[in-house]
């Protein structure tokens, strides 16, 4: 699903990826740990392709197949709309829309008609367990249903790949777990592929593999 080699980065003077190489495989997933600094959050915005590689030349980037390194920014949106999900610390949602109308917005964004994004919506929030929150909106919800209703904006494009940026570290103990244990269901169902960034202890090592970064690369 991911092929990454000699990946580099640098922020003025801070090179802060080192020639990262990383495989991962369809139907995965994994880990990346390690302090903060240590580059775990670039690393994922970059094989998100939300950023760029400082040397394509001498770097590779597949993401099912597709080389990236090649496409322009037009090029790169489309493909992040078609096939990767995101989600993020804080929820993110846009707080004057609905649940269903957040979860709608890639679809939209994709060129889904209305029904068909809504209902897909549906679908997704009635897995979720909040079929009893279509219309509410962000600051009706609690923080775990505001991070379920983002889990859902993910993956209404039905994306091969998930990267999550510490997706529990704003939630309570049960909330976390709760979410976790979607995340696994998700892929037992669905089959995407999980990459998840995270100090959360217990979520690192239910993954089917641990990555450690340290110093800007991976151990």
């Amino acid at each position: 699903m991911i092929k990454a080699k000699n990946i580099h980065k640098y922020y003025g003077d801070l090179h802060v990826l080192k020639g990262v190489d990383v495989h991962i495989k369809k139907g995965e997933i994994v880990s990346v740990v390690g302090a903060s600094g240590a580059g775990k959050t670039t690393l994922l915005q970059i094989l998100g392709t939300l950023d760029f590689i400082e040397n394509k030349k001498e770097s590779q980037l597949e993401i099912n197949g597709k080389d990236i390194t090649g496409l322009t920014e037009k090029q790169l949106a489309q493909f992040r709309n078609h096939h990767i999900g995101f989600i993020f610390q804080f929820h993110q949602l846009l707080p004057e829309f609905t649940a269903v109308e957040n979860v709608c917005i890639p679809a939209y964004i994709k060129g889904t008609n209305k029904n068909e994004a809504e209902n897909r919506a549906k679908e997704l929030l009635d897995f979720l367990g909040l079929s009893h929150r279509y219309n509410h909106k962000p600051s009706e919800l609690s923080g775990g249903e505001q991070q379920r209703v983002a889990v859902a904006r993910a993956l209404v494009n039905n994306p091969e790949l998930i990267f999550a940026d510490e997706p529990s570290g704003n939630l309570d103990s049960e909330s976390a777990e709760n979410l976790h244990n979607l995340f696994f269901k998700l892929r037992d169902q669905f089959g995407q592929t999980f990459v998840i960034v995270t100090h959360n202890k217990t979520l690192a090592n239910l993954a089917d593999r641990k990555l450690t970064m340290v110093d800007g690369n991976i151990i």
